[in-house]
């Protein structure tokens, strides 16, 4: 063969091999985009609000109105039910303690259950009024409940359950995390939109901040290794917090209806689940830096999520819904009724 013919064939495939190359390269470097992988059915009667995840045991507890259904993220089946908890809003779980803890709004109360059999122990009553977040602290084993219609905080003793400590807070708190320094910070739901910061040691609010062109904030997420919140507010908002010094860093779009966030601090993701039917996903470029990397179609009022950690996997609920009842003086925005028996958990991840 001509040298000539078998240096430029050479020459090609070298520059074949480099092409093919620097495309795989590409493939490899591509992140994998999320989708729903799973869709389960889980129907049964009532309402719903937050969900908690314990991963190490595979379990996810989701609230229903009376009840709070134990389902298996391998399988989407339920694996057992804590009854008797009226009217709740959170599940808060204390795994040194092997306990768990709901919050009843309508029975101004916890239930406290048993973490392994979630057989209940003792429902308290607490000295407020509708009980909605609940967080476990675990340095102090304090927990805390942000209660919506007294607009305060209650902190009781985890192990003894007795209530030692009271906090009003300007208006209606709503989602609050724990730094696991010394610190929570809860948002409150006003308009314009504040976070209060309570010192998880003395057991004193210190401190109170805006969210500027955050209205209404809900859901809230934390990095802590960045020190930095998540906030989801009306208008398609997440506004983002320095949690040091409590000033605004930025604000990004997400969708319509947010109603809960989440850190993901291996892959530097931050998510928002919205009502319109669609999961935000925010990559975190640096601590002051935050695009949007995708949008997820998940599934109309699919606001509510828990996220794992380890696998990165975004559980959501939602249901199908009917028209919303005529208006009234006591409910002048009526919300769609849920379709009974449709209630949905859905799983969103990369494959």
């Amino acid at each position: 063969m001509n040298q000539l013919i078998v240096k430029g064939l050479i020459g090609f495939g070298l520059l074949s091999g480099l092409a093919v190359g620097a495309a795989a390269a590409d493939m490899v470097s591509a992140p994998a985009k999320m989708t729903v992988l799973q869709k389960w059915t889980l129907g049964g009667e009532g309402g719903w609000d937050y969900i908690t995840l314990d991963s190490s045991a595979r379990r996810l507890f989701v609230s229903r109105a009376t009840r709070v259904d134990v389902v298996a993220t391998d399988s989407g089946k339920i694996i057992g039910t804590i009854p008797g908890t009226t009217g709740v809003h959170g599940i808060a779980l204390a795994e040194d303690l092997k306990r768990g803890y709901t919050s009843n709004g309508k029975g101004d109360s916890i239930t406290v259950f048993d973490l392994d059999s979630l057989k209940v122990i003792q429902e308290v009553k607490i000295p407020a009024h509708n009980p909605d977040a609940i967080l476990y602290e675990p340095v102090g084993k304090h927990i805390f409940t942000f209660n919506g219609k007294s607009k305060d905080v209650t902190v009781l003793d985890a192990v003894k359950l007795t209530v030692i400590a009271t906090l009003p807070v300007p208006d209606k708190p709503e989602f609050a995390v724990d730094d696991g320094a010394g610190r929570i910070y809860a948002n409150i739901e006003s308009e314009p939109g504040q976070m209060v910061v309570i010192d998880s040691r003395t057991l004193k609010m210190i401190a109170t901040w805006a969210l500027p062109g955050c209205a209404s904030p809900s859901g809230l997420a934390i990095d802590k290794a960045a020190h930095r919140l998540f906030s989801v507010c009306d208008d398609k908002v997440m506004a983002i917090t320095d949690a040091s010094a409590g000033k605004q860093i930025a604000r990004a779009t997400v969708g319509d209806g947010p109603d809960a966030a989440a850190f993901d601090a291996a892959r530097k993701l931050v998510f928002s689940s919205n009502g319109q039917g669609t999961l935000t996903v925010l990559k975190q470029d640096s601590a002051d830096s935050y695009r949007v990397a995708e949008t997820v179609s998940t599934q109309r009022g699919a606001r509510t999520m828990a996220l794992d950690p380890a696998s990165g996997k975004v559980y959501l609920v939602t249901a199908d819904f009917g028209p919303a009842p005529p208006a009234t003086a006591e409910q002048p925005h009526p919300r769609p009724v849920p379709v009974a028996g449709t209630f949905t958990l859905l799983v969103v991840g990369t494959h």
